[in-house]
């Protein structure tokens, strides 16, 4: 069946969730994610896109910007391709790491704009990363107002910096994209990631993936035991859910 056509944002802005392959983790250290954030700046001098919102997550990345001399299409193939050839040579592996679809949603008017603002400030906080948006340092909020990444004049058309912070900060039920991940685990990625670790004896998903298949059977085994979830170890694996299923009994 043919994948059905995006929708074109007559305001050129748009939500965007660029998702890891297989859900695996994404970044497995803070340069990994600093060198996302590099990228970004090369890729928006490049493309010429306004950036409003970023968020950086354990398997995806939430984005809202509006698009100026390239199409979305290119801006995400140009994002991709730079910083999956740094990772792919960091951590020795090849492949694709992104998924190659990622989500996006047309961001038409004011108040949808704000809502999905605020939802992907927010969005470390219910997934119990941090208590408050400022707490987590890989999103757009704490630099809001001082880093160039972000395109912040076009907010303040629609609120004092003052406004802002409450907005950002209120108790609400936005929804917005989902990703189909439920956000509440038995234990945080960040301990899951640890056990796992611990478990096997690796550092990254990469070592993870060139263990003998024994051992990596075992060690998937191990952790379902100690209270991993299915989709958590797929995603600090890199092994898929249906391989990592078949342990779970």
């Amino acid at each position: 069946m043919p994948r059905a056509a995006r929708r074109k944002s007559e305001s050129n802005i748009y939500h965007v969730i660029l998702r890891s392959i297989n859900k695996q983790q994404l970044f497995e250290d803070d340069e990994d994610r600093d060198k996302l954030l590099s990228v970004l700046r090369e890729c928006k001098e490049l493309s010429g896109f306004e950036l409003y919102a970023y968020c950086l997550m354990s398997n995806h990345i939430h984005f809202l910007l509006k698009t100026g001399k390239e199409e979305l299409e290119t801006v995400f193939r140009r994002i991709g391709a730079r910083f999956v050839y740094w990772y792919n040579t960091k951590y020795g592996r090849i492949g694709h790491l992104f998924q190659d679809r990622y989500k996006s949603e047309a961001v038409e008017d004011d108040a949808y704009f704000l809502t999905a603002l605020r939802y992907i400030h927010q969005n470390p906080v219910k997934a119990g990363l941090c208590v408050s948006p400022e707490e987590y340092q890989y999103s757009s909020y704490p630099h809001f107002f001082e880093d160039k990444l972000i395109d912040s004049a076009f907010v303040l058309t629609l609120m004092s910096k003052e406004e802002f912070a409450a907005f950002n900060l209120a108790a609400n039920e936005d929804a917005c994209m989902e990703i189909g991940e439920n956000l509440k685990k038995r234990m945080t990625d960040e301990q899951a990631k640890q056990l796992i670790f611990a478990i096997s004896g690796c550092r990254t998903a990469a070592d993870f993936q060139r263990m003998p298949i024994a051992r990596r059977d075992d060690a998937i085994r191990t952790m379902l035991e100690r209270g991993v979830s299915i989709r958590q170890a797929s995603r600090m694996t890199g092994v898929s859910v249906g391989i990592v299923r078949k342990f779970s009994n």
